[in-house]
């Protein structure tokens, strides 16, 4: 670690994200319906099986406990997202009680003086929608819109910050495409219009949203990555890490921030039908200029199409089969990794951010905000249940100093929400892979915060990044 410590602007936010099916439990209590992640985790054969959100953190139940927790981090904010299946359990009409647990929740951190950033979805569709066709259908984007018009009636005198999407790649592709998330398809075609009608829908929202409170911060959280050619000199190498951007990267922000889906990428899967969705007018509602953007960095990787280098798809690669049915293959670099296995590449979000301020938010005038950086490690409580983490504080800290170098480079990057508050349930990797500041007990819902989150909380509090020594 660098030895100087390193001040961050004033006003820099400092926070944690959760997301609502992770975190939540109380899947049959106040009137909930299922989502897509409750079907999905009984299906049997299907990657989540044996585990759901059934119960997770009991979050429902203990929100005051965990405000006083964040309130201990030194959190000066707090990323949730809201069940769309809780609050409208047919995906179409209001569940007053359901509503009401997420006023509660906003009432409870404004009195603990932290600032509630919403995110209204988090992949849990209620499964009501998905049984009419879901994502891949446009009247999903439509019910979207009037779920956001409706939580901005109960909340907008409180929330000012409301992100859209959270990570609709990871909805579209894993979801509809590679069938490893809810709701388990395997349709590559309804994938791409998944893609387009989450983009459609957020922009309806967004337009919906504007409407009703014209002062209100807006945006959408991306997960993005850093596509690099295994051999920079081999055509191929070129062409896979072309492949990995564009359906990764581009296919998001080229909307968002053009008005335009990328030439190269449509070319790529003109045979899936794709342009079919599209309807004129649409970019122009997915391109409704955004306030900020949300920023997930997790890792970058590498790409080849030589088999002789690597003989299957991984990662990115295997997630997305219209990538791997071009023969991408992803190649290790011999970089430290995650106890999920992911490179870890602070530099690429050093450079990832360089390149959104360059070509897209830049000209655009949006400022950035690192939504979910983190990682799992095999974690060891102690007799007490404390967890001396020190692999996943140095991954924080090495993000927070790329950041920081982005910060030099005059990239407009106002915050940073540490994934995640607390252990969870880590969709189809259960509740094995941890990541959290907290370290939660699942059989007595104890939480106890780890070395990264009282380090964390010390970041928090100074806006700064403390010597090795520290």
């Amino acid at each position: 670690m660098n030895s100087s410590p390193l001040t961050f602007p004033d006003g820099f936010l400092w926070g944690a994200a959760t997301a609502a099916y992770q975190i939540e439990g109380a899947a049959n209590e106040g009137g909930r319906g299922d989502s897509i992640w409750d079907v999905f985790c009984r299906v049997p054969g299907a990657v989540a099986y044996g585990h759901n959100g059934d119960v997770a953190c009991d979050h429902y139940h203990r929100t005051a406990e965990d405000v006083r927790l964040m309130q201990d981090l030194n959190l000066a904010a707090y990323r949730f997202s809201i069940s769309w299946a809780r609050c409208m359990p047919d995906g179409m009409t209001p569940n007053p009680e359901g509503i009401a647990f997420y006023s509660r929740l906003v009432d409870q951190l404004l009195a603990a003086g932290i600032t509630p950033w919403v995110t209204l979805y988090h992949w849990d569709l209620p499964q009501a929608l998905e049984d009419k066709g879901g994502w891949a259908v446009r009247e999903t984007a439509e019910h979207f819109a009037a779920f956001a018009a409706v939580m901005h009636e109960a909340l907008g005198d409180r929330v000012r910050i409301w992100t859209t999407l959270n990570e609709p790649w990871v909805s579209a592709f894993l979801g509809y495409a590679a069938g490893i998330h809810a709701p388990g398809r395997r349709d590559p075609a309804a994938a791409l219009a998944a893609v387009h009608h989450l983009l459609l829908g957020h922009g309806l929202a967004v337009s919906a949203l504007r409407r009703l409170d014209p002062e209100a911060t807006l945006g959408i959280t991306l997960n993005l990555t850093v596509a690099d050619p295994a051999d920079p000199g081999r055509e191929g190498d070129l062409d896979a890490a072309r492949r990995v951007d564009g359906q990764s990267n581009r296919l998001f922000l080229d909307p968002l921030f053009r008005g335009e889906y990328p030439a190269d990428v449509l070319a790529d899967v003109a045979h899936l039908g794709m342009a079919d969705v599209v309807r004129s007018g649409d970019l122009d509602i997915i391109s409704e200029p955004l306030d900020v953007l949300g920023v997930n960095y997790y890792h970058g990787d590498a790409f080849t199409t030589d088999p002789e280098r690597h003989p299957e798809p991984a990662g990115v690669a295997e997630a997305s089969p219209l990538v791997a049915a071009a023969g991408v293959r992803q190649v290790p670099r011999g970089l430290p990794v995650t106890g999920m296995g992911w490179e870890i590449q602070p530099e690429g979000l050093r450079r990832l951010l360089n390149r959104l301020q360059r070509e897209y938010t830049g000209p655009a005038g949006v400022p950035i905000y690192i939504t979910e950086n983190g990682a799992a490690f095999d974690d060891v409580p102690d007799a007490q249940g404390f967890v001396d983490d020190q692999a996943r504080l140095a991954f924080f800290d090495a993000h927070l100093r790329a950041v920081h170098e982005a910060l030099a480079d005059g990239v407009d990057v106002r915050g940073y929400f540490a994934w995640s508050l607390l252990d969870n349930f880590e969709w189809a990797f259960g509740y094995h892979q941890r990541f959290g500041l907290v370290r939660v007990d699942y059989e007595t819902q104890r939480r106890i915060p780890k070395a990264s989150g009282r380090w964390y909380a010390r970041v928090a509090a100074s806006n700064a990044l403390p010597t090795a020594k520290e």
